[in-house]
C-alpha cells in the first residue's frame, strides 16, 4: 500500500503552528473523497526527527490526486515514503502544481490588526470548494467566488490566487479604502494588465454605497484575447447581497464571521443585530444562499465563544442547505487566542 508524508509549512504564527497538523489532518480527509483512491491511515510521524503529516493509498496517487493535493494549505512539500523491516526510512519527493496565478506576497504582503491568518483562509476555502456538487471544478475552470463579510480581502486575494472570479461586500469604509490602494498597488507594480474603476453604487435613485470593478489578464496574451478575471468589492451592507448580485450566479461563499460591531447591518433597525454574529448570520445566511448557485458551497468560520455550532447548523438547515456533519468536519476547531475559539462550518446547496 503506497504511502505518503507531508511536510508542513511553518507558519508565522506560533499558535497557528501547533495547530497546522491536526488541521492538515482534517483538511486532507475531506481532500480524500475526491481522490481516485481510497485514503487511509492519516496521522503524524517523525522522519529523521521533524514531524510530518502522514497517510497512505489503496493505488498511488494519480496526476489528478497530486494536481489536487497540490493546494493543501499548510502543504510545504510531498513525499513518496518507505521504511524497511531494518528501519531504514526513505522520503522521495513529490513534484507538485499548486494553482498560484500571482507570487505568494500577494496572500501575506498586507498586514494589520485581526488579519485572518492565510493558511486558515486558503484551508476554508479548499473545504469549501471540495463540499460543492463538483469538487474537481476547482481544477478545470475559473469560478465565482463571494465574501459577503470581506474586511481587507485575505478570501479575495486567495480566490485570485486560484485565478477565480471574486466579489466582496463590507460595509467598512475604511476597509474599502484600503483594500482599493493595495489591490491597485499590486497589479501595477506586478506589471498585471488590467483596468480598474471605482464609482457608486445606487438602485432605484438611493446610494447604497461604493464599488470597485477590476478586470485583469493572468498574462498579457490572455488579457489581449479577452480571457480575463473579473474582481468586484461593493462597499455594501451585505444584506444587500441579493439585490446585488443575481440569482444562482456565486459557485461558492467564503467568509470569516465578525467578532465585533464593524461588520453588523445598517439594514435594521434592529440594535442587537450590529452587536450580535450570530442575529447577523441568521439575517444574512438566506440572502446569501439565494445568490448561491444549486450544487455549490457555503463555508463559515466563527468564534464558538460567540455562537454555538448547533445554532449556527440550525440557521443554515432553515435556509435550506445540507450542512456537512460529521468525521474530518468536526475536526477543525483551534484555539485563535484567548477570547476566540475558531471553528468551522460547511453547508451545500441542494442542486
Amino acid at each position: 500500500m503506497p504511502q505518503y508524508a507531508i511536510l508542513v509549512y511553518p507558519s508565522a504564527n506560533r499558535v497557528y503552528t501547533d495547530s497546522s497538523p491536526g488541521l492538515l489532518r482534517a483538511e486532507l480527509s475531506v481532500f480524500g473523497a475526491a481522490l481516485s483512491a481510497e485514503l487511509t491511515d492519516v496521522g503524524e510521524d517523525t522522519i529523521g526527527g521533524v514531524g510530518y503529516v502522514v497517510f497512505s493509498t489503496a493505488e498511488p496517487l494519480t496526476a489528478l490526486d497530486i494536481a489536487l493535493l497540490s493546494n493543501l494549505s499548510s502543504l510545504y512539500a510531498l513525499f513518496e515514503y518507505t521504511h524497511s523491516e531494518r528501519g531504514e526510512e526513505t522520503l522521495r519527493p513529490v513534484t507538485i502544481s499548486p494553482l498560484a496565478s500571482f507570487d505568494s506576497d500577494l496572500l501575506t504582503i498586507q498586514k494589520y490588526p485581526g488579519k485572518t491568518n492565510e493558511l486558515f483562509t486558503k484551508l476554508l476555502f479548499n473545504v469549501t470548494l471540495l463540499s460543492t456538487a463538483s469538487p474537481l471544478a476547482m481544477l478545470e475552470q475559473p469560478l465565482h467566488v463571494l465574501d459577503p463579510l470581506c474586511g481587507r480581502g485575505t478570501t479575495l486575494n486567495q480566490a485570485l490566487m486560484y485565478g477565480f472570479h471574486a466579489t466582496g461586500l463590507d460595509v467598512d469604509g475604511k476597509d474599502f479604502e484600503a483594500y482599493e490602494q493595495f489591490v491597485k498597488t499590486y497589479l501595477r507594480t506586478k506589471r498585471v494588465k488590467h483596468t480598474a474603476e471605482s464609482g457608486q453604487v445606487r438602485r432605484n435613485k438611493v446610494r447604497l454605497g461604493r464599488r470597485l470593478d477590476v478586470e485583469f489578464g493572468l498574462t498579457k496574451e490572455q488579457y489581449k484575447a479577452g480571457e480575463t478575471r473579473k474582481l468586484t468589492y461593493l462597499n455594501c451592507d451585505t444584506l444587500t447581497a441579493d439585490d446585488l448580485l443575481k440569482a444562482n450566479s456565486v459557485d461558492v461563499i467564503v467568509t470569516d464571521a465578525p467578532y465585533g460591531v464593524q461588520h453588523g447591518s445598517h439594514r435594521t433597525q434592529d440594535a442587537s443585530l450590529a452587536r450580535s454574529p450570530r442575529d447577523l448570520l441568521a439575517a444574512a445566511i438566506p440572502v446569501w444562499t439565494r445568490v448561491l448557485r444549486p450544487g455549490g458551497a457555503i463555508g463559515i468560520s466563527w468564534n464558538t465563544y460567540v455562537t454555538k455550532r448547533e445554532e449556527l447548523v440550525e440557521i443554515l438547515a432553515r435556509a435550506g442547505l445540507d450542512v456537512c456533519e460529521g468525521g474530518p468536519f468536526e475536526d477543525f476547531s483551534h484555539r485563535v487566542d484567548q477570547a476566540i475559539v475558531r471553528d468551522l462550518v460547511v453547508a451545500r446547496k441542494p442542486a
